[in-house]
């Protein structure tokens, strides 16, 4: 488990191990508002751990007002996209085979436009919803242009709308534009059921560069998501922001951050 906050992990951690008889759970800091921390994480997966056989990028957030990361990008899009990003592109080449990565995107991407332009720009007009659609938009796009890269190696590459969950991380806009979005709200449990079966289904095996929604049912992503030359537009961009020019059989990261792992 990757987690913001070590303490808050230990607790889930000893909860799963009470219910789970013999699992076995490592927790691991990552920020993902920090591409450093990000980076960390990584160095500390690779060397402590072996293949990948799933990885599931889950965290989002979204901040009600204009914040910039300590990497220079509006806070909702580098938490939910530039962290998941780089994460992902540092430990492909450590994926098994085969391995699914599985991004959880949101139904509000349909609603969602790439404004590239104001991701770095701390004086842009800001709007949650907006920035928040954006960021799962971005999800979508990183999604099936990773698909697309990865081909017939063996690992596939899903995202999923897992349904409005009812946790103390929901804000108040998102309970108010709810009925848009979902036609009922889930408790957590529930809520992980998509994620779930996009993970392990033996049915998806070789399912790959597909968006479900949270009946676990494939549906088509929005104009925007599915246009190759917006998902190349943001692919250079991410790869720029994040110092990171990998392919999947490309070399590690590089970084000019001297706190950087690489």
């Amino acid at each position: 488990m990757l987690s913001r906050n070590l303490e808050a992990a230990s607790r889930v951690r000893e909860e799963i191990i009470a219910q789970v008889s013999g699992a076995e759970v490592h927790s691991v800091r990552c920020d993902l508002a920090s591409l450093a921390s990000v980076r960390l994480c990584a160095q500390v997966i690779r060397s402590r751990f072996g293949a990948i056989a799933l990885l599931i990028n889950n965290a989002g957030m979204v901040s009600t007002r204009h914040r910039i990361s300590e990497d220079g990008f509006e806070l909702t899009f580098a938490t939910n996209h530039l962290a998941p990003f780089l994460l992902t592109s540092l430990l492909l080449d450590r994926m098994a085979m085969p391995a699914r990565i599985v991004n959880v995107a949101s139904r509000i991407h349909y609603r969602g436009a790439l404004g590239l332009n104001e991701v770095t720009n701390a004086r842009a007009r800001y709007n949650s919803r907006a920035a928040y659609a954006q960021s799962k938009l971005a999800n979508v796009m990183f999604t099936l242009a990773l698909a697309r890269r990865l081909g017939a190696r063996g690992v596939t590459a899903n995202c999923l709308h897992p349904g409005v969950v009812a946790t103390n991380l929901l804000p108040r806009w998102l309970r108010l534009v709810k009925p848009f979005i979902s036609r009922e709200m889930f408790h957590a449990e529930r809520g992980a059921k998509t994620t779930l079966h996009v993970a392990l289904s033996q049915d998806l095996a070789d399912v790959s560069g597909c968006y479900f929604d949270e009946y676990q049912r494939r549906q088509a992503p929005s104009a925007c998501a599915v246009d190759s030359d917006q998902q190349e537009s943001l692919w250079r961009a991410s790869e720029r922001w994040t110092a990171c020019d990998r392919t999947p059989s490309a070399r590690p990261c590089r970084t000019a951050d001297p706190r950087a792992v690489w």
